[in-house]
């Protein structure tokens, strides 16, 4: 299984008196337009994605709906494992279904899939993720703490300038 973790894109700052719940803040509007060219770099990455997997959170769900347009759209689906807070252990439970072949993509918060991306390639310390940004984690099969291999683990500034660029990793 190939396993791209992507934080959600830039979002507004907290706002009590606009949004009352964190679950309901938006990206941005310079946070949409950075976001689809880091999501245009990725593609240029890995052009094949067969599912894509989002925190509830609405910058969240936002991400993976640019990701997805993108990505000449690919379905995505909210789960609740990938919440702001969630566990390694939670996120690892909830993508078991998948099979050991597809290229999934997380969209979630950090220090949560900076967390994960650690405990993915069996580091004691987080890979933290820029907004936007993203990390690709193999594995030779169901994904398991300490059993994948990072391949890359790129900021969102070279992912945008990929965007204009024809690379493909290998």
């Amino acid at each position: 299984m190939h396993l791209i973790l992507f934080r959600h894109g830039p979002a507004g700052d907290q706002d009590p008196a606009r949004w009352p719940s964190d679950v309901d803040r938006p990206l941005t509007p310079k946070g949409v337009e950075r976001t689809r060219l880091a999501a245009r770099g990725l593609a240029r990455l890995v052009p094949e994605v067969e599912f894509i997997l989002t925190s509830p959170y609405v910058r969240a769900k936002e991400t993976a709906a640019i990701l997805s347009d993108v990505m000449n759209g690919t379905s995505v689906e909210t789960l609740d494992a990938l919440a702001s807070g969630a566990s390694p252990r939670g996120m690892l439970s909830a993508i078991e279904r998948f099979h050991s072949g597809n290229t999934v993509v997380l969209v979630g918060h950090e220090p949560d899939l900076g967390m994960l991306a650690g405990a993915l390639i069996g580091s004691a310390r987080a890979l933290p993720l820029k907004k936007a940004g993203a990390c690709s984690v193999l594995f030779g099969g169901t994904p398991r703490a300490g059993s994948g291999h990072l391949q890359w683990h790129v900021p969102p500034r070279l992912l945008r300038k990929l965007a204009g660029k024809e690379v493909r990793a290998t």
